[in-house]
């Protein structure tokens, strides 16, 4: 195991910051409670607007609440959506691209019109539509950006699965009397495997900032949940000139949580697609 971190280190330093960034929001997440100086929530007026100090590492917002505390439970908020929605995309993404890849004929065609028109709409403009129709709250903002994703990456998956529809395992399995669903599910599926991971480590930051566009809108998780887009709208916008430090601290911890995911995301699809492997 530590032969092929190493080996992956060398290859992809890049790669590797990212996978560091990872592991630093999923420990920064899950230890929330511990690292956070203060409630992420606790009011105090005597203390408000108050610039970065010594007992307020990033200062503290118009209400007098610690914004270094909220960045780090905005980490949480974070990385529940984007794990949520990587697990409510990537299923049905699945299902949708090994059927309608295997079935063909009109379901496949059915599928593909459907992409198609799914595909023709703004990403944005379809968010904020879902949201108006649902309102705001955290299973809404997951399915809002789970939607879309599965069926557009079910085009990406039939793709892969239609390159293995030719080989001779495929032939052997139908020959021995296989069902189809054995064949989708033991010889398909896992053969598309690198695919899938690819897809979920690229758009894992997408949808970290898609959470924060829509926070940023209004249209996502509604206050005092600590989300980094809602803080850039509701607090930071507002007091941009005057108190900085609220739109520097999230700003930052959302560039450098997408970049690390982005270029985590790249390396693994340098090393497990083998036409991108070279030499």
């Amino acid at each position: 195991m530590g032969y092929h971190v190493m080996r992956f280190a060398r290859r992809k330093p890049l790669g590797a910051i990212g996978a560091a960034i990872v592991i630093l929001l999923l420990f920064t997440a899950l230890a929330a409670p511990i690292i956070a100086p203060y409630d992420p929530i606790e009011q105090d007026a005597t203390v408000r607007l108050q610039a970065p100090s010594a007992a307020h590492l990033a200062g503290t917002d118009q209400f007098g609440r610690d914004v270094l505390s909220r960045v780090i439970y905005g980490s949480q908020t974070s990385l529940k959506i984007g794990v949520a929605v990587t697990l409510a995309t990537a299923i049905p993404a699945i299902v949708l691209g090994i059927s309608s890849a295997y079935i063909g004929g009109w379901y496949d065609y059915l599928i593909g019109r459907v992409v198609d028109t799914v595909q023709a709409i703004p990403f944005l403009i379809l968010l904020i539509a879902i949201m108006v129709v649902l309102g705001p709250s955290l299973i809404n903002v997951i399915f809002a950006l789970s939607f879309r994703r599965a069926v557009t990456e079910s085009r990406i998956l039939r793709s892969a699965t239609l390159g293995l529809m030719g080989q001779v395992y495929i032939e052997a399995a139908r020959s021995l009397g296989a069902t189809p669903i054995w064949i989708m599910a033991r010889h398909l599926l896992p053969n598309i495997v690198p695919t899938i991971i690819v897809l979920s480590s690229l758009g894992f930051g997408g949808v970290i900032l898609s959470e924060s566009s829509l926070s940023f809108l209004g249209y996502g998780i509604p206050p005092p949940t600590p989300t980094w887009g809602g803080m850039l709208a509701n607090e930071g916008r507002s007091y941009m000139f005057s108190a900085p430090w609220m739109l520097i601290a999230p700003t930052t911890a959302l560039g450098i949580v997408v970049f690390g995911i982005n270029v985590f995301g790249d390396a693994l699809r340098d090393v497990l697609d083998p036409r991108l492997r070279g030499s």
